[in-house]
């Protein structure tokens, strides 16, 4: 099964930026039919949806508070994932996950949607 791998969490202060990438062991086929998404979660709080993109590499879909703020793109190279946050806010600390969804049964939006998850990584903005 494809394992899913988040890299570049970390500490910034309110109004910087943050590139996360997630890299699959495996290329991700580019299909209409499945879906990446990066889900957030902070301490106490439920995992919440931050956005997600079409396997084929669009379109992208993104919740209320991440959008002007936060794109996601799949590299035109591989399988990459990234999430490219700006304007950062205190709230926007938590742990960010990637997840796969190759036949989505549900909304994409959904994390029941996602058969696969990565680790997290930790981003944490001071303000």
């Amino acid at each position: 099964q494809v394992r899913l791998v988040e890299s570049g969490g970390g500490s910034v202060q309110a109004g910087g930026s943050l590139t996360l990438s997630c890299i699959p062991s495996e290329y991700i086929e580019r299909t209409g039919r499945g879906c990446m998404g990066w889900f957030r979660q902070a301490p106490g709080k439920e995992r919440e949806w931050v956005g997600n993109i079409w396997t084929v590499g669009s379109p992208t879909y993104y919740a209320d508070f991440a959008k002007g703020r936060f794109t996601i793109s799949r590299e035109n190279i591989g399988s990459t994932l990234i999430l490219q946050m700006s304007s950062l806010k205190p709230e926007d600390t938590a742990t960010y996950f990637c997840a796969l969804a190759p036949r989505p049964q549900t909304t994409c939006a959904s994390a029941g949607a996602y058969t696969t998850w990565g680790q997290g990584t930790q981003v944490t903005v001071s303000s």
